[in-house]
């Protein structure tokens, strides 16, 4: 960089008073009264000229803030705006559907199964030019997964000496999708770091992926025997295409006609279902999620043979559709006056999307588990990973496999055994463990991508318990 496009930068840093910025948001438009709950929101600015700044939901606990952990969420993607998790999965606010139409201003209501009622929760979105973070600089919006491990431990790190009576919290890394990529990276920064003495010091101790995307092979190659064992295939399709491919159907042999024509099959059987929950209408899409969480793994940098699990055109259906909920954020987030309560900063951001694909990002993390087997000498870290047993997207099927991969022991008391809500079966779990390193693992059941959304009765219990340190 120029020196001269050095000291503008710092100019317009100084100007826009964008370095950092926080607010006490007392009242958000569509709820009615003043917020029953602790909510800042602000921008930091990370990068070598602080020319990244990255916005933040902050809520403390609705139970003791002073003792309760600290979590970092971090959300889906890359793209998709944290505050998508606020408001259909864990946070305290929720759309009142009821009394919304899209013709007016959305309703507002506070949720019974909020994580902040266990928890200090700093929601963030990131990377750059996801929800409400922007870059000064133009340049930065081509990010990476390494880039964005790097912005979120600056922030991370900033954000503790803006709030010191922190720093000494049980600190929680966690998020759910394609998270499951960012968490353990970042995880591995923030242990470096302690150990490099850098300030201030993070009390890492636990980490909390869902439905996370951890390895292609395991990951997406599990989604054909995902379907064979939901009876979304059959038995012929699955041992014919599994002699045929070898089990590899990410990047199959293009001369091996024979593996071809039976993914083409197995794509026909499945291109018409909903992959985030197989038992929900397929619906037109408004955007909750990007499309590489769906069927198009070649956004994913996968080398697919032609539109193989690609999505197909979206089919209409007038009974419930849990995309049109989706409309609710994107006209209530874009709304001016929510903004100012938020106090997003005018012109920073063009128009809010719940998931930017517009963002040129490099998936320079190919998988987290060289970062998990690293852990293996951790002095103390605990790892929840839940699925929804109904995602075809990241099939609980591929999740089991890489935790078995990694060769930890279960012992006799940890092994596979129901967990319960009110006396009700609302999944599996089991326990893995490697030194002083464990990872718990559960099915959420009946959940799909995202547990919580579906599920979050189930998922507030889960949450609850293990940060508490209690068996599920």
């Amino acid at each position: 960089m120029s020196p001269l496009l050095f000291w503008c930068l710092l100019l317009v840093l100084f100007l826009s008073n964008s370095v950092s910025s926080q607010t006490i948001v007392k009242t958000l438009p569509g709820f009615e009264g003043e917020l029953p709950f602790s909510l800042e929101t602000g921008y930091l600015g990370v990068g070598e000229y602080d020319e990244i700044q990255l916005f933040y939901y902050f809520f403390k606990s609705e139970r003791i803030p002073n003792d309760d952990p600290l979590v970092l969420w971090l959300p889906t993607g890359p793209g998709c705006s944290v505050l998508s998790s606020i408001l259909y999965e864990n946070g305290p606010i929720r759309f009142n559907y009821k009394n919304s139409s899209i013709q007016d201003k959305p309703v507002l209501e506070t949720t019974m199964y909020s994580w902040t009622k266990v928890a200090n929760v700093l929601y963030l979105d990131a990377p750059v030019g996801t929800g409400f973070s922007y870059s000064i600089l133009p340049s930065e919006y081509n990010t990476s997964d390494t880039k964005t491990v790097s912005n979120i431990y600056e922030f991370l790190r900033k954000w503790l000496l803006l709030h010191p009576e922190y720093s000494e919290h049980q600190l929680v890394i966690g998020g759910e999708s394609y998270s499951g990529i960012i968490v353990p990276a970042l995880a591995q920064k923030i242990i470096e770091g302690n150990a490099d003495k850098r300030y201030p010091g993070m009390n890492l101790q636990t980490l909390v992926v869902g439905n996370p995307f951890t390895d292609v092979h395991y990951d997406i190659n599990s989604r054909v025997e995902y379907a064979y064992r939901v009876a979304l295939i059959s038995e012929d399709i699955f041992e014919h295409a599994e002699f045929q491919c070898h089990r590899e159907y990410v990047h199959p042999n293009k001369s091996n006609t024979g593996c071809i024509e039976d993914l083409v099959l197995i794509h026909e059987c499945l291109v018409d279902l909903n992959a985030a929950m197989i038992l929900e209408n397929k619906c037109a899409s408004f955007s909750p999620r990007p499309k590489n969480l769906q069927w198009d793994l070649g956004s994913l940098g996968l080398n697919l043979t032609d539109s193989l699990f690609s999505e197909a055109n979206p089919i209409t259906s007038t009974s419930f559709c849990r995309n049109y909920d989706y409309l609710f954020a994107s006209l209530w987030a874009n709304d001016p006056e929510v903004q100012e309560a938020l106090n997003v900063r005018n012109g920073s951001i063009e128009h809010w999307e719940r998931c930017n694909k517009s963002i040129t990002y490099t998936r320079d993390i190919k998988s987290s588990l060289q970062y998990y087997k690293n852990f293996f000498s951790a002095k103390l870290l605990r790892v929840l990973v839940y699925s929804g047993d109904h995602d075809l997207i990241i099939p609980h099927v591929g999740t089991e496999k890489w935790i078995a991969s990694l060769n930890m022991t279960v012992a006799a008391d940890d092994e596979w055994r129901p967990w319960y809500v009110d006396g009700q079966v609302a999944g599996y779990t089991e326990i893995y463990r490697h030194d002083k390193f464990s990872i718990t693992y559960a099915t959420v059941k009946g959940a799909g991508h995202t547990a919580p959304e579906y599920k979050p009765k189930e998922c507030y219990n889960m949450i609850r318990r293990y940060l508490a340190y209690f068996f599920l």
